[in-house]
């Protein structure tokens, strides 16, 4: 069931060489770089002699083995000299990719005398008198720390804070480019669940929001929940919400152009950890017509034993007609296909057995369950986590505005509204009439989208909905993160 790994830039290279100066070595290089199937992205001259040209050729490859076969394969051509290669990904990381920046310019001593000693003296008493004044006068107002234990770093695993540190910074970047947010990362040496809770309950003062972001699953429930109830600021684990709300938008406009309605439809989520537990309780809340869950324990149904709490309650609440089967089995007839998992999990002929119209979100990266070239063959609708495929569900699509509509808006929590409001949004930005299979959610790019998001949370921070009457039915289902009180 192995896949041909897709060529993408996060494992882009640049190979110095040297070439005879004759009109026919450019074009041996970049042919012998396409037959070993990577992409050529950029050629530049750097130096050049009567017999010889220096050349830095920029190409994507699959991973670091294929870079590596990449580079002996121009190497093997006669007259060439490689140089140096380097991997442009490492060269973007060397010494972090945020820091901080000063708003004044402390340019003079009176300058100097009311940003510190003595003025600021004034400022903090002020604040002491009234601490809601801390949102009004210092960062607190624009400034949002991202906390990981390093325990699901990516799809990578438990690898620790230290190796968490790129990710977190990244996040930052991202909060900072998308949304206008000030964020920090704040990586900590413990998987402790009450020391992470303590410590971020200590830190909170500084921050107006806390973005939780790669701690694993079922912890990660109730260190939100926990710290949810304790802090008057919004607690959003990215994971989660984020995840969620970008894949409620890209279904909303999926099934739009595939002519079907959530309530009707029959949908598979291969992974029952933190994104995948979030986006069911969001479809669940729509109203989506049944939703089978699928893990390490199979298809998750009642009856079961020794299940986590969180899977638990999903046994419980999805699985209409309580299927035990395979993933494969689970997936006949159903409308859509929701994997947030693990790596060639389904062929294209498994994607065949499928409903008429059939959308597939094969979100694993940087290999999804399926082959997305495999997977259009049979779905009206493939969406990946990718950026070199159409449909990139992406979180970047929610959380920069998420964040900037609740620092606006001075909000204490995160909310359900907040989440259904956001995914509106984002869907709406495409434009009902732009949608088609391969336009469902607009390019992360996209100027409008962080400020429509923002605007839809700030409307939904001021106008909350009213709370749901008394119901069996999904729309009394607990908060996303709020079960862990009840299940730690």
């Amino acid at each position: 069931m192995a896949i041909t790994r897709l060529p993408s830039a996060g494992f882009s290279i640049t190979i110095r060489i040297a070439v005879p100066a004759d009109a026919s070595s450019i074009g041996r290089l970049t042919t012998s770089v396409g037959e070993a199937g990577a992409i050529v992205t950029a050629l530049d001259v750097v130096d050049s002699d009567p017999t010889h040209v220096l050349v830095d050729l920029t190409c994507d490859t699959a991973d670091a083995g294929h870079a590596d076969q990449v580079v002996q394969a121009i190497s093997a051509l006669d007259g060439v000299d490689v140089r140096k290669v380097s991997d442009r990904t490492f060269l973007l990381h060397l010494g972090g990719k945020i820091e901080v920046s000063s708003k004044v310019a402390l340019r003079t001593r009176d300058e100097l005398s009311r940003a510190y000693t003595p003025g600021v003296a004034r400022v903090c008493m002020a604040i002491a008198e009234n601490p809601a004044d801390a949102r009004r006068l210092t960062i607190k107002r624009n400034t949002v720390a991202v906390v990981s234990d390093g325990s699901a770093v990516l799809g990578l695993g438990n690898l620790g804070p230290a190796a968490s540190l790129p990710v977190m910074e990244g996040k930052a970047a991202l909060f900072k480019r998308f949304g206008g947010v000030d964020a920090w990362p704040v990586v900590l040496d413990t998987q402790d669940t009450d020391e992470i809770v303590s410590i971020v309950k200590a830190i909170a003062p500084a921050y107006g929001g806390i973005n939780l972001e790669d701690i694993a699953a079922p912890r990660c429930f109730e260190i939100e929940a926990r710290l949810r109830e304790a802090l008057d600021i919004p607690v959003f684990h990215d994971d989660q919400h984020g995840t969620a709300i970008c894949v409620l938008a890209a279904l909303t406009n999926a099934l739009r152009v595939v002519g079907k309605q959530l309530a009707d439809v029959r949908v598979v989520v291969s992974g029952a950890g933190a994104a995948g537990t979030a986006i069911m309780k969001l479809l669940l809340r729509q109203g989506v017509g049944d939703i089978i869950a699928y893990d390490r324990q199979g298809a998750l149904h009642r009856g079961q034993t020794d299940l986590n709490s969180a899977w638990q309650w999903l046994a419980e609440n999805t699985n209409k007609e309580n299927y035990s089967g395979d993933l494969r089995g689970a997936i006949r007839d159903a409308d859509v296909f929701i994997g947030v998992s693990a790596p060639n999990l389904l062929t294209g002929e498994d994607i065949a057995t499928m409903a008429k119209d059939s959308i597939v979100f094969a979100l694993a990266n940087p290999d999804p369950e399926v082959d997305p070239r495999e997977a259009r063959k049979h779905a009206a609708i493939v969406a990946t986590g990718r950026s070199d495929q159409p449909n990139q569900i992406n979180n970047v699509l929610a959380f920069p505005g998420v964040f900037r509509g609740m620092l606006d808006a001075h909000a204490e929590e995160f909310t359900e509204e907040m989440a259904t409001a956001a995914a509106n949004a984002i869907a709406d930005v495409v434009g009902e009439d732009k949608i088609n299979p391969t336009v469902i959610v607009p390019s992360v790019f996209d100027s409008r989208v962080a400020p429509a998001v923002a605007a839809a949370v700030r409307a939904a921070a001021h106008n909350p909905a009213p709370a749901p009457a008394a119901d069996p039915g999904p729309a009394d289902l607990p908060e996303i993160a709020a079960e862990a009180s009840a299940n730690p």
